[in-house]
């Protein structure tokens, strides 16, 4: 028997398989199947998810472990910061360390556990990083420029200032006011840029965020490869670290921030280096489901989810609990 958990950071929730379980790891094909069987919101499993976690052994000699995020999709994101949370909670117990590297696809990324921030709400920080503005590392194309910071776009709507950072999943963020981000723009942007477009011919994670107070930001986020999601760590990351750069009213560096998503909230912190930057995102690891299933049934190309064993746990309630009364 193999055990997954269903996860969350924020109530972006994924379905987390730790590969070295496994006598015969899932192949890549494997992998995408799994992933898009069971996050299926219609079909999949305890009503889907956002994505699928895989875990695995690193070769790396500073990283305790390897994460791969697969969308609902089926395509490969970059990075997941929510997700790395939930990892990084996971690997911790399984290695009973606080402070870690884990891999991702571009990098080596620091893990550490925090105080919990409630009874039965465990927290973790985690960085995010490299970041990069550079058009090729998007990629973003035909837009006149090598880089676009606080820049006016009138192809994208007429009236809002763009900025666009890989971290190092690709965003876009637009600063915008309450008016526009409870409008259908985000939703027909996101969708726009995230089909055939001559300007981000990968697709591009969209958010607007609006300015609560000069510590408080809301960041939605229409996320490619999923669509709109309770919350996007990277994109959250992304929109902290445009608000710092162009504030230009206060300091925010180094600073906490408190970011507010559709799913409850994280805490951020923007750092700089010389011109390098690099953000500190922490938030909730809560594991709502233990699921029990024999590896053959991983295997295959429609698992019948009958035979998944599945145990629910109180982390959920206590998260819902918390955020209800901390979430202003």
């Amino acid at each position: 028997m193999v055990q997954l958990q269903k996860v969350h950071g924020s109530q972006n929730t994924f379905f987390l398989l730790d590969q070295t379980q496994l006598q015969n790891p899932l192949t890549k094909n494997e992998l995408v199947n799994l992933a898009q069987q069971i996050t299926n919101s219609a079909t999949g499993l305890l009503n889907g998810a956002d994505g699928l976690l895989v875990v695995s052994n690193s070769q790396h000699s500073q990283a305790i472990g390897k994460m791969q995020v697969i969308n609902a999709d089926g395509s490969f994101a970059s990075m997941c910061g929510n997700g790395l949370r939930t990892v990084g909670r996971y690997l911790a117990q399984k290695f009973h360390k606080q402070s870690f590297k884990v891999e991702t696809m571009q990098s080596d990324l620091r893990v550490s556990c925090q105080p919990d921030w409630a009874q039965n709400v465990k927290a973790v920080s985690v960085e995010i990083s490299p970041v990069s503005f550079a058009a090729a590392d998007l990629p973003f194309t035909n837009l006149d420029c090598s880089e676009l910071l606080n820049q006016a776009v009138p192809e994208f709507a007429p009236k809002l200032t763009f900025s666009a950072v890989a971290v190092p999943n690709p965003h876009l963020i637009s600063l915008v006011s309450d008016d526009v981000l409870k409008s259908d723009l985000l939703a027909n942007l996101g969708t726009k840029l995230n089909q055939k477009n001559p300007y981000f011919p990968d697709g591009v994670n969209v958010s607007f965020a609006q300015v609560l107070s000069s510590g408080h930001l809301f960041v939605r986020t229409f996320e490619r490869g999923v669509g709109f999601t309770n919350a996007c760590g990277t994109g959250m990351s992304a929109a902290s670290l445009i608000y710092a750069l162009t504030n230009k009213s206060q300091d925010l560096f180094d600073k906490l921030l408190t970011v507010s998503n559709p799913g409850g909230f994280v805490q951020t912190k923007v750092h700089r280096t010389a011109n390098s930057y690099w953000i500190e995102l922490i938030g909730n690891a809560t594991v709502t489901h233990y699921i029990d299933v024999a590896e053959s049934t991983l295997h295959q190309k429609q698992p019948d989810f009958n035979n998944f064993k599945i145990t629910t746990t109180s982390e959920n309630e206590a998260y819902q609990n918390f955020i209800a009364v901390n979430n202003n």
